[in-house]
């Protein structure tokens, strides 16, 4: 599957979050535990997404300029959108996501700790 990796990276990380907001609420799930795992894979604050919402940043910024990547974010495995996370050649389409997949984990009721690979 050939990936848009320009779409990708024009895509704004404050466009998408209350999409993910709203995913996950419906599943009975916080916004204080979507901003965890943001944190868990990114190393962003609170303080730091919000800084990233309000100034309208994109995926590509927002991955670049992530304080650091978990390192065990290379644990994220399965498939998002159809495609296999773990064979991404791109990073910042990879990062993006990896995020996508916690979100889904975390819709769907998986444990903290499962989703953050402790």
């Amino acid at each position: 599957m050939k990936i848009d990796i320009e779409k990708h990276y024009k895509l704004i990380f404050w466009g998408v979050y209350p999409h993910y907001l709203t995913k996950i609420e419906k599943k009975g799930r916080t916004q204080e535990e979507l901003n965890q795992v943001i944190s868990w894979l990114t190393w962003y604050d609170e303080k730091a997404i919000q800084h990233r919402i309000d100034n309208k940043t994109s995926f590509l910024e927002f991955f670049t300029q992530a304080p650091s990547i978990n390192p065990n974010a290379s644990m994220i495995k399965g498939v998002i959108c159809g495609m296999r996370v773990e064979e991404i050649e791109d990073k910042i389409v990879q990062q993006i996501r990896y995020l996508d997949k916690l979100v889904d984990e975390l819709a769907k009721g998986r444990a903290m700790d499962k989703i953050l690979r402790n």
